[in-house]
């Protein structure tokens, strides 16, 4: 009997977003596109959805007008992937983004909780090979924030990239936004 290794296909960006306009999804399915690959979203407990409040309530209150915090929207970062991170930050107003997904945040931020391990290792490279500056994780096991920048090369990660440096931050710490120097906020206003 003959054998046949497996294969995955992959999807691209123009793929999935047609899928979703003939309804193979729902709009509150959660599925995004990392990596040409369909993943299934963390599920949200009560201590994640809160945290997503808390993160989008302390950005806004930090930032100048000209930001946008979004959550849970989908970014564009390449032909391959449109993940939706549980929050993000972009230069503009709402109707900025009418006809097309933001594809360049200044600020990604992931609540974790069940999923950590992959927020750091698998979207972590994935940020980083699209060259986002500045990626946190709320961290809900360990109760603090994690602060990733400076992407760089690493062919041993999933996607190919790594963030250089990782920052953790306990609740009593202040972190500030690299794209806005001064817009301080303290860890303990992310934590449910």
């Amino acid at each position: 009997m003959a054998t046949y290794p497996a294969h995955t296909r992959r999807w691209t960006r123009a793929e999935y977003e047609r899928l979703i306009d003939i309804g193979v999804f729902r709009a509150d399915e959660p599925v995004e596109l990392l990596g040409g690959e369909l993943i299934v979203s963390e599920p949200q407990n009560s201590a994640h959805y809160t945290a997503i409040g808390l993160v989008e309530d302390a950005l806004r209150a930090a930032l100048e007008p000209g930001w946008l915090v979004r959550s849970q929207g989908p970014i564009a970062l390449d032909d391959e992937s449109e993940p939706e991170p549980d929050v993000a930050v972009t230069h503009g107003a709402r109707r900025s983004y009418s006809r097309q997904h933001p594809s360049r945040p200044a600020l990604v931020v992931e609540v974790a909780e069940s999923r950590l391990a992959f927020d750091r290792e698998h979207k972590g490279s994935l940020y980083a090979r699209a060259r986002l500056e500045d990626y946190w994780i709320v961290n809900l096991v360990d109760r603090v924030l994690e602060v990733y920048r400076g992407p760089v090369p690493d062919p041993s990660s999933p996607f190919g990239w790594r963030y250089a440096s990782k920052e953790v931050l306990s609740a009593e710490s202040f972190v500030e936004l690299l794209a806005a120097p001064g817009a301080r906020i303290l860890v303990s206003d992310l934590l449910p």
